[in-house]
């Protein structure tokens, strides 16, 4: 069987994607001289009235940036299409494509469903009047259907963890020796020093990422709104106590407390289980604060709601911290169970989060608490916890939803960094990092085991830090 080549049947493309991409880099050095060394554009009144912008060089420069920009888009499109039908016949790039389908119907349905309803769906439907936050928010979601595919098997086109004979190091679209009827032909990104397929290691360590960064900043958020509102509103001893437990964690080196936690002196002490029943804790006391301030003058309501919303929270919070064989095992309804490196990276990375999520709470909460429906609130006779979750909280939605993308970008390249050094997860994890560590090895002969995790790395982070940066300008409008 022949090798692929990255482009089979659809070579004709390369000319003019090449093209297209060359004057699109020339438009935008056009743009930028221009836009240093002439004046800025200005207003012209129209006969009826009415103003424009002139058409100067600015404008034609920002013209040809947008038209070479789209044709590029356009011609990755055509890649993409062809290579659904053609499948390999199309390379890898094909081949790639092909594979991806689930992925790709995902964000169609999503993107059409989301622009469809945009305008009853709040800040997140403002989220596509910006091209930017649509971007960052096609890339999240792109590593997110992976991740989310790949853990049912659906992308990867062999086992992770398995290793074919003569597929050391080999190169992108090596066919596999002695392939039997039924498995995929071909590693399409090459295999890894130890004849694993690159592909499925990168669709399968998307996972990895997708199911703790979010989860582990959502715990962090937790932890630091719980505690940065009352801190904030009531001030005091209070206000200084919990900020100096901030700070004190704040000033410890962060991959030195990571190394720590994973020596395995630590892990037989218990601590990062017993650091686990304090930090996962505080979603179950969050929810119950809030709805209790809700409800409180309801009581049969309150109750009720209650009972439903905390009972599988607790179900879900034993589990969590219960493992069989360890320090707390006592839980006879344990529904699953973390394996212990993959507990001690989580803890850790909620543990360093919490403190700066509460530094941003608490300095929100003391500028709001000034407002005055905050003091008409008061008035009304509402109770702080009451104020704090129901008044003070919504006005600070917007950074908190800025700095949760941003945070979780943070924790994605800390699991990445984590996994590098060979912190918490199994040696044979595919996560990014390790795939990373490993392909370095060899950086200077084979480049592709490590590129293809280093570039799914980079794109997720660029998605978040986009994303982010779109949900500021559409909050802002709001």
């Amino acid at each position: 069987m022949e090798p692929l080549s990255w482009t089979g049947s659809i070579a004709f493309l390369n000319p003019l994607l090449f093209a297209a991409l060359g004057l699109l880099a020339i438009s935008i050095l056009l743009w930028i001289i221009i836009g240093a060394v002439t004046p800025e554009e200005r207003a012209i009144t129209n006969a009826g009235g009415t103003l424009s912008l002139s058409a100067g060089p600015q404008g034609l420069a920002a013209l040809a940036v947008r038209l070479t920009f789209l044709a590029s888009a356009v011609i990755l499109l055509a890649y993409l299409l062809l290579g659904l039908v053609m499948g390999t016949g199309a390379g890898i790039i094909g081949a790639l494509s092909q594979q991806m389908l689930p992925v790709w119907i995902a964000l169609v349905v999503l993107y059409a469903v989301s622009i469809t309803f945009k305008r009853r769906l709040g800040l997140y439907g403002k989220l596509f009047d910006s091209p930017i936050g649509m971007i960052g928010f096609g890339l999240v979601m792109f590593w997110v259907f992976t991740g989310f595919f790949a853990a049912f098997d659906m992308l990867a086109t062999h086992d992770a963890l398995s290793q074919a004979s003569g597929m050391k190091n080999k190169a992108p679209g090596t066919p596999l020796r002695g392939a039997e009827e039924g498995e995929f032909q071909w590693y399409l990104l090459g295999g890894d020093n130890l004849a694993r397929d690159v592909f499925s290691r990168m669709v399968k360590g998307s996972w990895e990422v997708v199911k703790i960064a979010p989860l582990a900043t959502t715990f962090a958020f937790m932890v630091g709104i719980t505690l940065g509102l009352p801190a904030g509103y009531y001030g005091g001893k209070l206000d200084t106590f919990l900020s100096f437990l901030a700070n004190l964690i704040l000033a410890f080196p962060v991959i030195l407390l990571f190394y720590l936690m994973v020596t395995p002196e630590i892990v037989e002490t218990g601590l990062p289980q017993y650091m686990a029943v304090v930090l996962f804790a505080f979603p179950m006391v969050f929810f119950g604060v809030l709805l209790n301030a809700r409800y409180r003058t309801q009581p049969k309501k309150n109750i009720i709601i209650l009972a439903v919303v905390l009972a599988p929270l607790f179900v879900l919070y034993m589990s969590l911290i219960n493992a069989k064989g360890s320090k707390i095992d006592f839980w006879p309804v344990d529904l699953f169970d973390i394996p212990g490196g993959i507990l001690v990276v989580f803890v850790s990375v909620v543990f360093v989060n919490s403190p700066t999520v509460f530094r941003i709470v608490r300095g929100l909460t003391m500028d709001i608490k000034t407002r005055d429906y905050v003091a008409a609130a008061q008035t009304r006779g509402e109770r702080p916890w009451y104020i704090m979750l129901w008044e003070v909280l919504p006005n600070a939605r917007g950074p908190l939803i800025v700095d949760f993308c941003l945070r979780i970008g943070y924790t994605t390249i800390l699991l990445g960094t984590l996994g590098f050094f060979g912190l918490g997860l199994p040696p044979e994890s595919p996560d990014w990092g390790s795939t990373i560590n490993e392909g370095r090895k060899l950086l200077s002969i084979y480049l592709h085991p490590a590129l293809p995790p280093a570039i799914a790395l980079l794109s997720l982070v660029l998605g978040l830090n986009l994303l982010a940066d779109g949900l500021r300008e559409e909050s802002l409008r709001d």
